[in-house]
């Protein structure tokens, strides 16, 4: 059973979108995606808010989550999130068709 995660990052004045291309340039978009057990990390800007940027991020399972969630990456883009003064929406999904 696989997880599905969106992660809501809200700035202002375009910090979002800064966010994330920091993210992109300092590799650690790359590096996450070739996590062992990583499925999915991509962004997306939602239309009508231009302050929010959406991840969707999915994992094969539970361990490969927390596995992530331990690494140095983690403590990386806490930093770039505290950098660009980001509030945080989570919300977590098992997909059951897997």
């Amino acid at each position: 059973m696989s997880l599905t995660i969106n992660i809501y990052y809200k700035g202002e004045n375009g910090s979002a979108r800064n966010f994330i291309d920091e993210m992109v340039s300092s590799g650690l978009v790359e590096k996450i995606r070739k996590e062992k057990g990583n499925l999915r990390y991509d962004y997306f800007f939602p239309l009508d808010d231009t302050e929010t940027i959406l991840l969707i991020d999915k994992w094969k399972d539970e361990e490969a989550l927390n596995i992530h969630h331990k690494s140095p990456m983690m403590r990386e883009i806490a930093e770039l999130r505290e950098k660009y003064h980001l509030k945080m929406r989570v919300e977590k999904y098992k997909d059951w068709d897997d």
